[in-house]
């Protein structure tokens, strides 16, 4: 697979030494190859402002800093070897032939981002494209191209295992979330793997298992980040919250897959093939107890 990853850094750095006035534009263009596979209407600008991208309207000096840091650390360099890796790892797979990667500065005063999505994210579910969003804390830098991974995963098993919006489960993007981060562990350590499938433990784990489970079979993407992504994140984007802690899809997924993974000794990459309910199913049920 050939990755395209853009030079974003460069453009950021020069957008951000250029007159408050003329950075909207500017960002404008340095997302326009991307707006095509976003499915939201209205000014990109916005769309960005309201993901936790750093803000074009207002000075910052902490940005260009954070933007040369990683420049200096070449971290579009290490997203473009992680994914390499990623790539050979899942040779078995289908992959498409190209892959556009973007990334864009997170905004550190953006509360969702640094508090309920650790510091970064990224999206990899528009075919052809990987969009990943991030402040550049000395935790996170490193984990930018892990981060790609997690996302490039999503793709290729998206590839591979049907995935449509109108019909995909609960329980299919639960699974897809935990094995895209045991397939980030699998391949360059625990250390690589995000925050997220660490933020709920105990008694709220558990309570999250069990209204997931309840939910497994229920379809539509309009239904299933509600489960993954948790309360604050659905009332953020203005939808339903379901009783679901930060991020406890994540959570939930991961030992789901640890779980299958052990019953039908499988790697991770070999269970990127597998549908969720094949590779549930010698747990005794379609949807495990907790």
């Amino acid at each position: 697979m050939e990755f395209i990853v853009h030079d974003t850094l460069t453009a950021m750095a020069d957008l951000l030494t250029r007159p408050l006035a003329d950075r909207p534009e500017a960002l404008r263009e340095m997302l326009a190859p991307i707006r095509p596979a976003i499915p939201v209407p209205g000014d990109i600008v916005d769309i960005h402002h309201q993901g936790g991208g750093f803000r074009v309207d207002a000075e910052d000096a902490r940005y260009l800093p954070a933007v040369r840091a990683m420049i200096e650390a070449d971290v579009l360099g290490q997203v473009r070897k992680e994914l390499e890796r990623a790539s050979h790892a899942l040779k078995e797979a289908r992959q498409a032939a190209s892959l556009q990667v973007m990334f864009v500065l997170g905004d550190p005063g953006d509360e969702h981002l640094m508090q309920v999505s650790g510091g970064y994210y990224g999206m990899g579910g528009s075919p052809g494209w990987l969009y990943l969003l991030g402040w550049p804390s000395e935790e996170v830098i490193g984990r930018i191209a892990h981060c790609a991974v997690h996302e490039f995963h999503h793709n290729v098993r998206h590839t591979n295992v049907e995935w449509d919006p109108r019909k995909v489960t609960v329980g299919e993007h639960v699974v897809a979330e935990g094995l895209a981060e045991a397939f980030v562990r699998e391949l360059s350590g625990p250390e690589a793997m995000g925050p997220w499938s660490r933020m709920v433990t105990g008694e709220e784990l558990e309570r999250a298992h069990e209204l997931i489970m309840d939910a497994f079979d229920l379809e539509g993407m309009g239904n299933t980040p509600a489960y993954v992504l948790g309360d604050r994140a659905m009332r953020r984007f203005g939808q339903e919250p379901r009783g679901i802690p930060d991020m406890a899809g994540y959570a939930v997924g991961l030992r789901l897959v640890d779980r299958a993974l052990a019953a039908k000794g499988l790697s991770a990459a070999e269970a990127t093939l597998l549908p969720a309910a094949q590779l549930l199913d010698q747990l005794g049920e379609t949807n495990p107890d907790s």
